[in-house]
């Protein structure tokens, strides 16, 4: 039987007036993989913080047993104004010690690409958002723990990172996963349980995102208590969900036979033939093409001699590795930047509307519902149907109240949100997204989704959300840092088998003396090895040696500052000689 990591028994938790969690019990085991959703501003989080015991419960209590060990990623990376890297992941551990460890090694490889010496040496408090979190994850997984909590693990972390994360955590059979996260691809990969926050209490599901869709409609169907709305957008999920890979449905443990009644007559999530015609309409011909284009950012050449049409009613996907030129590419598209050489051709009727990842500055003062209408009151989607700028809203998570914000009152997540919002109320014909799930809960995912699914324009996305790519997208496209943007007619799927090809050391001998050379210094290396280790040992028992005398001669100011030299001296050497065993472990592993 699974030991017991932590409870919560009767917890009740506000924020001001407002109840976030009313009266909730859980249990997490060893081993529990179990997936968090829910709302925006739900409770998730300090769900997460009251079992982690970061902040108390208003009521009830939290019990853990006296061996469990307990760590946390939040979504706000702290440390002392000091504290390097290597202070914030390793510690007091000696370099020759955790480097020995094949399971620390891999961590480093597979969020830093390696062990970097001027990364650990920098200090935490200098690092990039992405860079602290990748550092926060490093620190967790390396640390001996029970149960580890993940608050939006995978934001910064491209398509290949987050594969690499649900890879690493599925071989951790004892550890257990509590995760907050939007990226439904990842929680589907690790996730065996789901507890959607919702109203101030936790309802608890078997499987992961794709089982918590079926049987939440399965509950809709008997309880009959959601509106209409709600359930054509589940019945439309799982339309999508039934007819994609067959993995998506092993791990349900419930009967489904009365959920699938209700897709039985549901139609295919696009009719691509529809939005074809629709888009043929709007935009002609001709939306992009590129000849033989060189694609700079400054002196860099990002792509090289690209040939690429993009056609009415494409919805592309690109992935790729960072600064390989995803968004760079986008901006020449966009007309931000022009090809080094070649040329780019773009249609006389392309209205282009760009989602960057950067926020526009809009007036403080301006309501919400008052920065959309400015730029119109209504919008045409398609296939003859309208929104008003509100229902728009609406449809992007912001209800009636929530239009009366100013907008100088928004988090980042909501102005993203708001962006998006203006881009779509202007009726283009091509949509460019560049990381558009960025702080986007599920349910506002969902809507979003349905939204471009109606959409008859051209889509050209960049995206870390692998399961945002798959759903809106048909075509994908890579950049693998070659300067090739490469088709991908499987998809993500095509583009890891890629990366992990193009990274794998070659087994090819370009002559039999290679191989020989190659062996002989393999044989080397063991005997430098040997000899480091002795003397890294010497060095130790020297060192100890000289403490115990430093300690002797406490009362002789001329043996103390010999001694203190000498101290200095070997534990220079010893620096020395770590580094070097470091160097010379990983040409072994090479």
């Amino acid at each position: 039987m699974a030991r017991n990591v932590v409870n919560i028994e009767e917890v009740s938790k506000a924020f001001d007036i407002r109840p976030l969690l009313d009266q909730v019990s859980l249990g997490v085991s060893e081993g529990d993989r179990i997936g968090i959703v829910g709302r925006n501003g739900s409770g998730k989080s300090t769900l997460m913080k009251i079992i982690a015991g970061v902040e108390d419960p208003d009521a009830g209590r939290v019990t853990k047993s006296n061996s469990s060990r307990i760590g946390i990623l939040s979504q706000v990376d702290t440390a002392s104004k000091d504290a390097t890297v290597g202070d914030v992941v390793i510690g007091n551990r000696e370099k020759h010690e955790w480097a020995s460890d094949a399971r620390i090694r891999e961590i480093f490889t597979g969020l830093f690409g390696g062990f970097d010496d001027h990364l650990f040496e920098r200090t935490f408090a200098s690092l990039s958002g992405g860079e602290k979190r990748r550092v926060g994850l490093a620190k967790l997984l390396i640390d001996e723990l029970d149960l580890i909590l993940l608050d939006e693990p995978t934001n910064h972390l491209d398509v290949e990172g987050v594969a690499w994360l649900a890879e690493h955590l599925n071989a951790r059979k004892d550890l257990a996963v509590l995760v907050v996260t939007h990226d439904r691809w990842f929680l589907d990969a690790v996730t065996d349980r789901t507890w959607e926050v919702v109203l101030g209490k936790v309802e608890e599901y078997d499987g992961g995102y794709s089982a918590f869709v079926l049987a939440k409609a399965e509950r809709a169907r008997q309880a009959n208590a959601m509106d209409a709305r709600r359930n054509n957008l589940i019945r439309k999920e799982l339309a999508w969900l039934r007819r994609g890979a067959p993995a998506r449905t092993t791990k349900p443990k419930f009967r489904v036979d009365a959920a699938n009644e209700l897709i039985s007559a549901e139609p295919a999530p696009r009719d691509s033939t529809e939005l074809l015609k629709f888009a043929l309409n709007r935009l002609g011909n001709t939306v992009f093409e590129l000849h033989h284009a060189q694609i700079q950012a400054g002196e860099k050449e990002l792509i090289h001699d690209l040939t690429w049409n993009v056609g009415p009613g494409d919805r592309i996907g690109i992935v790729g590795i960072n600064g390989a030129g995803k968004t760079t590419l986008m901006r020449t598209l966009a007309g931000q930047l022009k090809p080094t050489s070649g040329k780019l051709v773009t249609g006389i009727t392309v209205k282009i509307a760009f989602l960057t990842q950067h926020l526009d500055e809009l007036d403080p003062k301006w309501r919400l519902l008052e920065a959309v209408e400015k730029v119109a009151t209504h919008v045409e989607i398609g296939k003859g149907k309208t929104l008003s700028a509100s229902q728009l809203c609406e449809r992007l998570g912001f209800d009636r109240d929530a239009q009366w914000t100013p907008v100088g009152d928004l988090s980042g997540g909501e102005r993203r949100r708001l962006q998006l919002t203006r881009l779509l109320m202007d009726s283009p014909n091509v949509l460019l997204l560049d990381e558009p799930t960025n702080d986007f809960d599920i349910e506002t995912l969902t809507e979003l989704e349905d939204l471009l699914d109606s959409y008859g324009g051209t889509l050209i996305v960049i995206s870390h959300d692998r399961y945002f790519l798959e759903r809106v997208c048909d075509r994908f496209y890579g950049l693998l840092g070659d300067k090739v943007l490469r088709d991908l007619p499987r998809g993500v799927d095509q583009y890891l088998e890629q990366r992990a090809a193009s990274s794998a050391p070659s087994t090819d001998s370009s002559s039999k003396e290679g191989s020989v050379s190659n062996a002989a210094q393999q044989r080397q290396l063991k005997k430098d090895l040997t000899r480091v280790e002795r003397q890294v040992a010497k060095g130790k028992e020297r060192l100890a040696q000289l403490k115990s005398e430093l300690e002797a001669a406490a009362f002789s100011p001329d043996k103390l500052l010999e001694l203190s030299a000498e101290i200095a001296t070997v534990e220079s050497d010893l620096v020395a000689r770590e580094e070097e065993w470091l160097e010379i472990t990983l040409a072994l592993e090479s």
